[in-house]
Formats: C-alpha cells, sequence, structure tokens
C-alpha cells in the first residue's frame, strides 16, 4: 500500500506515493523537493473501469547536435545510439528562461472526459556535465495555447548512480490540468538533462499518460503502474498483475517508459503472461528482440503529433503495443516482464487497457 509523506519521512520507509496533485503558476513559493529512493518497487497508480481508454503524449528532451555526421541520418531513424553523439537540449518554445522544451499531442476521441493523467519526466544527470539532483522533482507544462505552469513531484523520485549513468525519474498527477485544457499539443520544459558525450551517453525525455471516459468505446480495464529500476543490474522487472477484469479473448494494449535503451543493441524484450499463455511483444517500430530502441510510437496509422517528431530519439522509449485476442484470456491475473539483457535500461511506466468482462 503506498504510504503519505509524513510516514515515509516518520519511518524512512522507500516506497511510492499518492498524494494530491502539486502543479501551480511560475513564481509561486518553492517547495520541499520530494524524497528520493535508488529503487522504486513498481506498483499500481491508478486503476479503474470504465468505458474509454488510455492515451499517451511524449516526446525527448535531448537529441545530437546536429552539425555531427550522421545526426540528420540518425533523426530520420537510421542506426546510432546517444553515446556516439555529442548530444545537446531540445528547445522548441520561444523563451530565453528554459533551456529544453518539446511538445506532444494528446489525441482523444470525441466525446472523451479525463479521469485520470500523470506526467512523468526522467533523465541522465552525468554525462559531460553533471547537472544537480536537487532539480529532478520539477519541470514546467503548458497546455494547448496556455503559458508555463510549475510541476513539482508529488511522489517519491527514483533516483540511482548505476550502469556508468546518473538516473531518474520523476512524476506528478495533472489531472486537473489536462480535465480542463484537452486535446492538443502538451509543451515540457526544463527536464532535468545533463548534455554533453560520454560512454553511458545522454538522454532524457517525458510522457503524459491520460486514462479517458467515453460511453461509445467498449468497456475496459485500465491501469497504471510506475516504478523505478535499473534493468540490466536486476535481471528485468517482472510485474505480477492481479484484481483485474478482463474480458475472455479481449484485446489489449500494454504501454511502457524506459531509458536508455539503444536502437540495434538485442537482448531487451516485453512479454505478456496471462491464463491462455505468454506471447513477447513487438510490431514494425521495434522488434521483439529490441523493443527498447529509442522510439516512441504506438500501434495503428496517424500517430499523435511531436515537435520534434525524430524516428530515433537516442535513448528515450515511449511505447504501445496491441495484445492479440486470446493472450490475456479471462481472468483477474496476467504478469508483465521487461528485460534488457545488454542495455544499461531503465524502467519507470508500464500500463495496459483491455476490454473488461460486462
Amino acid at each position: 500500500m503506498r504510504q503519505s509523506l509524513g510516514q515515509l519521512l516518520r519511518h524512512a520507509t522507500v516506497g511510492v506515493l499518492t498524494l494530491a496533485a502539486v502543479w501551480a503558476s511560475c513564481g509561486s513559493p518553492a517547495a520541499a523537493p520530494a524524497p528520493e529512493a535508488d529503487s522504486i518497487a513498481f506498483d499500481p497508480r491508478h486503476r479503474a473501469v470504465q468505458h474509454g481508454g488510455i492515451v499517451r503524449a511524449a516526446n525527448s528532451s535531448i537529441t545530437c547536435r546536429p552539425r555531427q555526421s550522421p545526426c540528420s541520418d540518425v533523426r530520420d531513424g537510421a542506426a546510432g545510439v546517444n553515446g556516439d553523439f555529442d548530444m545537446y537540449y531540445i528547445d522548441v518554445d520561444s523563451d530565453p528562461n528554459t533551456y529544453n522544451s518539446s511538445r506532444a499531442e494528446v489525441r482523444l476521441p470525441t466525446g472523451s472526459r479525463v479521469t485520470y493523467a500523470r506526467l512523468y519526466w526522467g533523465g541522465n544527470l552525468r554525462v559531460g556535465e553533471q547537472k544537480p539532483a536537487a532539480d529532478n522533482g520539477r519541470v514546467l507544462i503548458a497546455e494547448p495555447g496556455g503559458d508555463y505552469k510549475e510541476v513539482l513531484a508529488d511522489t517519491v523520485v527514483g533516483h540511482r548512480v548505476a550502469d556508468d549513468a546518473d538516473a531518474f525519474q520523476a512524476s506528478a498527477d495533472v489531472t486537473s490540468l489536462v480535465r480542463d485544457s484537452g486535446a492538443g499539443l502538451y509543451t515540457v520544459a526544463q527536464v532535468n538533462v545533463a548534455a554533453g558525450q560520454s560512454a553511458a551517453g545522454a538522454w532524457g525525455g517525458w510522457t503524459l499518460v491520460v486514462m479517458y471516459e467515453n460511453a461509445a468505446e467498449p468497456l475496459r480495464q485500465l491501469a497504471l503502474w510506475d516504478g523505478f529500476a535499473a534493468l540490466r543490474s536486476r535481471g528485468g522487472e517482472e510485474l505480477k498483475l492481479s484484481g483485474l477484469n478482463i474480458a475472455d479473448g479481449a484485446p489489449g494494449q500494454v504501454g511502457l517508459v524506459a531509458y536508455n535503451g539503444d536502437r540495434g543493441t538485442t537482448g531487451d524484450s516485453l512479454v505478456v503472461t496471462g491464463p491462455s499463455g505468454s506471447a513477447a511483444l513487438g510490431n514494425g517500430a521495434n522488434p521483439g528482440g529490441d523493443v527498447l530502441n529509442s522510439t516512441i510510437s504506438g500501434p495503428g496509422t496517424g500517430s499523435p503529433a511531436r515537435v520534434p517528431a525524430y524516428a530515433n530519439t537516442l535513448g528515450y522509449d515511449s511505447d504501445v503495443f496491441d495484445v492479440g485476442r486470446g493472450v490475456l484470456g479471462a481472468g483477474d491475473q496476467a504478469a508483465l516482464r521487461l528485460t534488457s539483457a545488454t542495455d544499461a535500461a531503465w524502467a519507470g511506466v508500464l500500463f495496459i487497457a483491455a476490454d473488461a468482462r460486462q
């Protein structure tokens, strides 16, 4: 069970919290930084059974410098890894007070109402420069057509030095903002990520996970988990799911957020297991043996807009996979296993949406 922040501080317990949303306009008084833990077990963050689904907007915050060859080709999708490049910030806004910013679209079906939204951000603090960990728990977000608002982490921040990286992930509940603002391009700025070049490579980005209700869509089981785990040193992360309400033969989707997956480095996989058996997930953008391959992708055509829309994000993965009928099976039990045998990758988020029993 998730604990209150007060309990965490009193008992020094490492856990994951669910607190009220914390977001305010820029210039508000500084809040105390959220506590940190070097690893966080994957626990349920939010779940619902409702007519509707899950969408997500995501983008990277850093990329290769364009003067380097073959940076342009890699951005367009060619092979290339972050450790091969001098990396610098993406900055798409016109605000001189931000040093990184990127945009992505929350695309909602007509007639939808947002019921829950959570913003995740993370990166590597140590590359050619060292960023202060004190800034991990703060970013800026601007809704479609709006101005920046400060977002403060409302839960324990995952932060650990391992695998030659100084890695972190933070998150906050932004339901009110997204419910009031609706669909469109969101901008996220000031993700605490270091620029430069090193063997570990620079990487970082953000993902906005949105659950919505829509009477025209099937009744679905929606569930979101988060944590913070260095995959290679742990031998992977297995998430056993219980209390689900999945229909027999239900189609579904599984999503992930992970950091520092390199394109072309095989040995990473996402496997879903249900009463009917197991299946390794993959698609045209994510080969089954290289799912952590620096992509922001989803099933189908007509992907939500991103600015910029680099095909190779050089170390940031935010992907959604179709799960075929019959894989999950009827019942309340399932499991997801994310592994990385070679990449020094980090897992941060997993979610599932599947048709529910009526």
